[in-house]
């Protein structure tokens, strides 16, 4: 028996006295999410938003690096690759024509906790994109002669990443803290662990993984609800792919997890023209109440151009071209952390202005003012960031993903309004007030590396 809900949430108001912006309600537009779980555990979610053309329709799985063991680090992103390669009824060929034959977009991207498959197109071309991604989630063939093709394209994905250390800077820093665990290995992978994947132990990730428990579908545009919900139905029972019985939704993850020990250095020598870093500590993970003070102080101290990073490491010293804050929420940890790339000499000026912000903020908070420029950044960048379908479908998916319920604009922006200075000088006291450890890349020595060793203390 199917179960359907709508879900609506009460207008919030503004702790700082101003009009929060917000959803249109179900009769006025924007706003009329739905939820269906068909019998064997599969959730459908979808937002309609008449008065648009297009629909972005997308297949989530709770399944990303984490789950990897050491042996198969990488096989959630490889297997994202595979499933484009051709299914049962489709070659891949078939798949790519028939997207690019009504002008749509196909895409799919692979995180430490989720992979998300998906499909932008027209309104009316919404049966055909439900038609190929449930097929390819539901009947991927992953031939051995793909599994071999598909390998060099992206060991050249590893190498082209690699090539990039403002990038890959990211991934050190992620090792740094969390250590050779699976939150801190790579998503795609290494060189050796891609190489060592086989086409049987790629195949039986997949089976393990792909179940309609552990799937949500997610739809954003000119939708009906009911129409999403039958062809996607019908997709999975011409695949075979309900045969769950009464299984339910895969809850989501939970927990508490202690990071490593703050205070470590890490530094990759590379020759390249400017040193990247990174400096952080660990942060919250998504179900802790306190990630919304550190969003708005994260973007008070480097999430603008008129941070305070900003204008004390660019504007005031011309020291770096980019800098800024960056927080990560997984299930049971976080990571929040600072990136600057600047030329190598610079470093140690760039490292000390961050410490002495840090610090500063650490042990003063930061003012009224600073609180309501980054309450209102984050609530204009918020708003405008879900502008488009896309955007929409992907909020939709990560909220059921990861909070097992959505919680709507409205409400998120309410959060965000209601933290005050109190709040953000408790979680800067509680996270900034640790001792930071830092990764760099580039062409540093040993000398250089023990430098930037002590300049942590």
């Amino acid at each position: 028996m199917r179960r359907t809900t709508r879900i609506t949430t009460a207008r919030p108001t503004s702790a700082v006295g101003r009009a929060v912006p917000g959803q249109r309600r179900a009769d006025g537009g924007r706003g009329a999410v739905r939820k269906t779980v068909l019998p064997g555990g599969l959730r459908i979610v979808t937002e309609a938003v008449p008065g648009v053309r297009s629909v972005t329709f997308g297949i989530w799985a709770r399944v990303g690096s984490r789950d990897e063991t050491p042996a198969l680090n990488g096989a959630t992103h490889y297997l994202e690759h595979l499933l484009f390669k051709g299914t049962e009824r489709r070659s891949a060929l078939d798949i790519s024509s028939a997207v690019d034959a009504v002008g749509g977009e196909m895409n799919a991207f692979t995180t430490k906790e989720f992979t998300c498959y998906y499909a932008r197109v027209l309104d009316a071309d919404l049966p055909l994109a439900i038609d190929i991604v449930c097929d390819m989630l539901t009947s991927s063939v992953i031939a051995a002669e793909e599994v071999e093709a598909e390998r060099g394209v992206i060991l050249e994905e590893i190498a082209m990443t690699e090539d990039d250390p403002s990038d890959t800077v990211h991934d050190l820093f992620a090792t740094t803290l969390l250590g050779d665990s699976p939150l801190g290995r790579p998503v795609l992978g290494t060189v050796q662990t891609v190489n060592e994947l086989t086409r049987d132990r790629v195949a039986r990730f997949y089976r393990r993984h792909y179940q309609p428990p552990r799937l949500v579908v997610t739809a954003a545009g000119n939708v009906s609800h009911d129409a999403v919900v039958d062809a996607v139905g019908a997709a999975f029972e011409r695949a075979g792919a309900l045969s769950h019985g009464d299984a339910e939704p895969v809850a989501p993850r939970t927990g508490h997890r202690a990071l490593r020990s703050t205070g470590r250095v890490e530094v990759l020598e590379r020759p390249t023209e400017q040193a990247h870093m990174v400096l952080g500590m660990p942060g919250l993970s998504r179900h802790d109440e306190r990630r919304w003070a550190l969003g708005v102080l994260a973007t008070a101290l480097g999430g603008g151009m008129s941070s305070r990073l900003f204008q004390e490491v660019r504007e005031k010293r011309g020291l770096a071209y980019s800098i800024y804050t960056h927080t990560s929420g997984f299930a049971d940890c976080g990571l929040f952390g600072v990136y600057a790339g600047c030329r190598p000499d610079r470093l140690p000026d760039v490292l000390k202005i961050c410490r002495e912000q840090l610090a500063d903020v650490a042990e003063h908070g930061i003012g009224d003012e600073e609180t309501r420029r980054a309450i209102g950044q984050l609530t204009g960048s918020t708003v405008l960031g879900l502008e488009d379908t896309g955007s929409l479908m992907h909020r939709l998916g990560k909220s059921e993903v990861c909070w097992g319920r959505q919680l709507s604009v409205d409400d998120l922006l309410g959060r965000i309004a209601a933290v005050t200075p109190d709040d953000i000088r408790g979680v800067a006291r509680d996270i900034l007030g640790r001792r930071p450890s830092l990764s760099v890349i580039g062409p540093l020595d040993d000398r250089q590396a023990a430098r930037l060793s002590d300049a942590t203390v």
